[in-house]
C-alpha cells in the first residue's frame, strides 16, 4: 500500500528546526537544545512514538464506534528506551466509558491490529536514491 509523499526540509526559522509536509497539513520537527536545536517541535523518536499513539486511538474509536461501544475516550501513553539495538515501546491504554472487562479486552486486541503497531511489528525496508 502507498501512502502519500512526506517532505522535509530545513524550516525558515530555528537552529534545526524541520518543516514536515504531509497532504495539506505541516507541522515541525526539532531537537533539544543540548542536541544543538532549539526545542521547537518534537523530535523524530516522539514523532514514530506519537503515529503509534495517534493510530491505536483512531483505530480502537473507530470500532468501538462502529460496534457501538459506550468508549467515551482512549488514552494512550507511549513510552520508549533503547538499548542494546533494540527500540522497546510500552503502550499504556486508559479506556474511558462505561466498557465491560471484555470489551476492554476486545478492543485491546483491535489497538494491536492499528496499521502503525502492524508495521511496527513487521520487517522494514529502506531504499535511499539521491535526486538528480
Amino acid at each position: 500500500m502507498s501512502s502519500p509523499e512526506i517532505q522535509v526540509h530545513k524550516a525558515a526559522d530555528g537552529k534545526l528546526r524541520q518543516a514536515i509536509s504531509a497532504g495539506l497539513n505541516t507541522f515541525f520537527a526539532d531537537v533539544p537544545a543540548v542536541q544543538g536545536g532549539d526545542d521547537s517541535g518534537p523530535d523524530p523518536h516522539d514523532l514514530l512514538d506519537a503515529a503509534l499513539g495517534a493510530c491505536t486511538a483512531l483505530t480502537v474509536t473507530m470500532v468501538a464506534r462502529r460496534r457501538q461501544m459506550p468508549l467515551d475516550d482512549l488514552k494512550v501513553t507511549i513510552s520508549h528506551v533503547e538499548a542494546d539495538g533494540v527500540y522497546r515501546i510500552t503502550r499504556m491504554l486508559e479506556f474511558v466509558g462505561a466498557l465491560s472487562d471484555e470489551q476492554k479486552t476486545y478492543l485491546t486486541g483491535i489497538a494491536n491490529k492499528c496499521p502503525i503497531h502492524k508495521a511496527l511489528s513487521g520487517r522494514f525496508e529502506i531504499e535511499t536514491r539521491v535526486a538528480d
